[in-house]
């Protein structure tokens, strides 16, 4: 099992991350990411990306249902004011 702190940590560690957000209970993990790699790239293309991060977690079986929400700066700044 992988705490949400964890994940986070993993995103933050990316210079184009803005926003992290991981909520989880071990089984199933609620992922928002806020990034500017995601200018132009369809919903389908953001989520590869999303799962590229996170390759080595799912394969090692530590990260199993993901699901996710992502947005560019724009996006949330229109959605979250």
């Amino acid at each position: 099992m992988i705490s949400n702190e964890e994940i986070e940590q993993k995103f933050k560690a990316i210079d184009d991350v803005s926003y992290i957000k991981v909520e989880g209970d071990g089984y199933q993990y609620q992922i928002t990411v806020v990034s500017d790699v995601f200018f132009n790239k369809s919903k389908v293309a953001r989520q590869q990306w999303v799962y590229a991060q996170l390759s080595e977690l799912i394969t090692s079986g530590k990260l199993h249902a993901v699901s996710m929400k992502t947005w560019t700066k724009e996006e949330w700044g229109t959605q979250h004011g």
